[in-house]
């Protein structure tokens, strides 16, 4: 069964369960596709990047992509150590390869495990880049266990010119010392808390701000496979009850999360306080717009915070909503050189960088406002409310049946909605899924392209409200 799996990429990059559909032969079947896939496209000459997160047998699974991408003439570099997501992509632009192949499930429970390709422009696949490299998969029937075996004794040979080892890093640390000014928050004495989550982040922000008055502590920065503490490693409150905790009782300055491939970021206020994933990429926009003075359209995903399209007419940019996932947003982003783009998942990317969510240089960002300003996180958010409004916001995320998936579908989908509970609706989109809009925030309703999950997002200008419009939808639609 596990051998004909039908492989599909999701919101970014195929993922499944571990033993399941998730297995070595499987996995194989990706490489063999995408190596036939890379050929096709021309790119195969330039060479991949191999890397891979601190999931359970990420690097068996990762040896297995270069071992079999190398059985079939493709130079490989392959990671000398778990690497964020950002870390890898970057590393496509560096080295001017075709692409990377990164084995990580990102911020999915820990039975959980993927694949994600980052073609030659260093960002997510298109909608049309998935779709070609799904019918190359298909065409790879199998890949015997013999042959996979081959491979990897072929790749521990010595002086194989085929597979090289990578290490990633400094290349990294040397670009993004560009875009931030690091000495400013070297020195600036904060005590800075990171929650790695047992992921690829780990070590990344310490070694990073080393060498000045800023001290950094860091939670969970050894590889544990099993995510304890934790239901999935997405730096969302639920998960992060001990950084939330930490914070205030150290005195901390502010507590920075990343998620299991650190394309994400959370931010914990000095009070312990988590900062939604609205407000953070509001706060961003606002310091690109307001303090470093920079201009650009605003790419952000249908689930992104109305605040953003204030702030587009404060400051004369343009703001273009589109659908969740960066394989929609980098090609916009590319298209607009836009100043940046970011969905409500906690995930942000930033123009002169990679068109792709880094929750490292997301989290350097948001120090580097704090170093400049002088403000704490909390004082920040207030001068964002004194420009654009007081915002709130939660998302529920529900397990269904599958079976149930198409009477919810035709519920969300309703074209003679006109009442939410007690909430008249004065308008509706269908960008992604389903957007409500009231006369004091909105609702969104879609499935999860990387989970059995489905959500239903609120804002609004109190929180009851929010929780209303959330209850409301939740009865709607029997969930």
């Amino acid at each position: 069964m596990a051998q004909q799996a039908d492989i599909r990429f999701g919101t970014d990059g195929w993922r499944a369960i571990i033993g399941e559909d998730y297995t070595f032969a499987n996995v194989a079947r990706c490489a063999r596709g995408l190596c036939d896939y890379m050929k096709r496209r021309g790119t195969a000459d330039k060479g991949l990047i191999v890397g891979y997160d601190t999931r359970f047998l990420s690097p068996e699974f990762a040896a297995t992509v270069a071992s079999v991408c190398a059985s079939q003439g493709v130079r490989t570099l392959l990671a000398d150590a778990p690497a964020p997501t950002p870390v890898l992509s970057y590393g496509v632009m560096h080295h001017g390869t075709g692409g990377a192949a990164i084995i990580t499930a990102s911020h999915n429970p820990a039975i959980w495990n993927g694949f994600k390709f980052k073609p030659e422009y260093a960002g997510s696949a298109t909608q049309e880049i998935t779709d070609e490299l799904e019918g190359a998969i298909r065409l790879v029937e199998a890949v015997a266990p013999g042959e996979i075996d081959a491979a990897l004794r072929h790749s521990r040979e010595s002086g194989n010119p085929l597979i090289e080892d990578l290490s990633p890093a400094e290349p990294y640390f040397e670009h993004v010392a560009r875009l931030v000014d690091l000495d400013a928050i070297r020195s600036a004495g904060f005590h800075v808390i990171v929650d790695a989550m047992y992921g690829a982040g780990a070590g990344y922000l310490p070694k990073l701000l080393e060498g000045g008055n800023t001290t950094l502590e860091e939670l969970h920065g050894h590889r544990n496979p099993a995510f304890p503490g934790m239901a999935q490693p997405e730096p969302i409150a639920p998960n992060l009850a001990e950084l939330m905790a930490r914070v205030p009782a150290t005195g901390a300055s502010v507590g920075i999360a990343l998620d299991g491939d650190a394309d994400r970021v959370g931010i914990i206020d000095e009070t312990g306080r988590f900062v939604t994933t609205l407000d953070t990429f509001s706060l961003l926009a606002l310091y690109l717009l307001e303090s470093k003075g920079w201009r650009g359209s605003l790419i952000k995903g249908v689930t992104a915070s109305q605040a953003l399209n204030k702030m587009g007419g404060i400051y004369g940019v343009d703001v273009h909503e589109v659908r969740v996932g960066f394989k929609h947003m980098g090609p916009r982003m590319d298209e607009l050189n836009a100043l940046m783009a970011g969905e409500e998942s906690g995930g942000f990317a930033f123009r002169g960088h990679v068109p792709e969510r880094d929750g490292i240089l997301s989290g350097l960002f948001v120090l580097e406002n704090m170093a400049k300003s002088g403000k704490t996180v909390a004082q920040l958010l207030e001068n964002l409310f004194d420009k654009v409004g007081p915002h709130f916001y939660h998302r529920r995320d529900i397990e269904f049946v599958a079976a149930d998936r198409e009477r919810i579908n035709q519920r969300v989908n309703d074209p003679g909605l006109e009442r939410l509970g007690a909430y008249p609706v004065a308008a509706s989109d269908s960008i992604d899924g389903r957007r409500l809009h009231f006369d004091d925030g909105w609702l969104g309703v879609r499935f999860s392209g990387t989970e059995p999950l489905l959500r239903i997002y609120a804002e609004a200008g109190s929180p009851e409200r929010v929780t209303g419009l959330l209850d409301a939808a939740a009865e709607y639609l029997g969930v």
